[in-house]
């Protein structure tokens, strides 16, 4: 798996689809710091908003490197295809997106209960400058088409070892690994369980604890999705 520099927003990325990368790291001399919205912020409310914090912190808009978006129900595949289309205006206009290579680590997600009415920002991350930082990183959202239709405890398990196994191989190419996470999240509204144990906790993915959204995948016919992340500052903004 290969990794590619984006020197002006201080990160390395994981080249992957037009609409977000496979996870970032900070670079040399750089830290990552997340934000979490109280409540999900619609998306251009959200770019806004975000905008104005990254002026805040002196920094440009290149220094955005992660996302993470609520929506009101999964997408249909041509569905999903137009919001990414309507999502990555912003990230050209930001200077993120060439229009091939999207360096933007992401998940997106749908709430089962009490969604937004409407694509929303549940947090987002940005890098700052700091000298000697410990690696900071953000892993995107991972699920694989595994067992489709299927949520029978065996083929939920098989879902999260595809997925963790992603985050694997993702950390891997960033030079970190579960040992330098602060955090794990999940997203599906099946039961964990039967797996949680062996295939969650004992490797590792839990060594800060376990968040467990009770949320769908964006697309339909996904019932499972994790990411995690290596970041030390974090801050809740109303």
């Amino acid at each position: 798996m290969q990794t590619a520099d984006f020197s002006p927003g201080g990160y390395r990325f994981i080249p992957g689809v037009f609409q977000y990368s496979g996870g970032v790291v900070a670079s040399p001399d750089y830290r990552i710091m997340r934000i979490r919205f109280m409540t999900p912020v619609a998306l251009a409310q959200g770019f806004r908003r975000i905008e104005v914090i990254l002026s805040e912190f002196g920094r440009p808009t290149t220094a955005f490197c992660a996302c993470e978006l609520r929506s009101p129900a999964p997408f249909s595949e041509e569905g999903f295809t137009e919001f990414n289309k309507h999502y990555v205006t912003t990230l050209s206009r930001w200077k993120l997106f060439d229009g091939t290579i999207n360096p933007v680590a992401r998940i997106n997600v749908c709430p089962e209960i009490d969604p937004p009415s409407e694509p929303s920002f549940h947090a987002f991350s940005f890098t700052v400058p700091a000298s000697e930082a410990a690696a900071s990183f953000v892993i995107s959202g991972s699920e694989d088409i595994i067992r489709h239709g299927e949520t029978s405890a065996d083929a939920m398990r098989e879902k999260a070892i595809s997925a963790l196994g992603q985050m694997e191989k993702r950390m891997q190419a960033l030079g970190v690994s579960w040992a330098d996470t602060t955090a794990t999240q999940v997203y599906t509204v099946h039961d964990l369980y039967p797996f949680l144990a062996d295939e969650i906790v004992r490797r590792g993915a839990a060594r800060s604890g376990l968040t467990w959204h009770f949320n769908r995948p964006p697309v339909t016919g996904l019932e499972f999705e994790v990411d995690c992340r290596g970041v030390m500052y974090e801050q809740v903004v109303p």
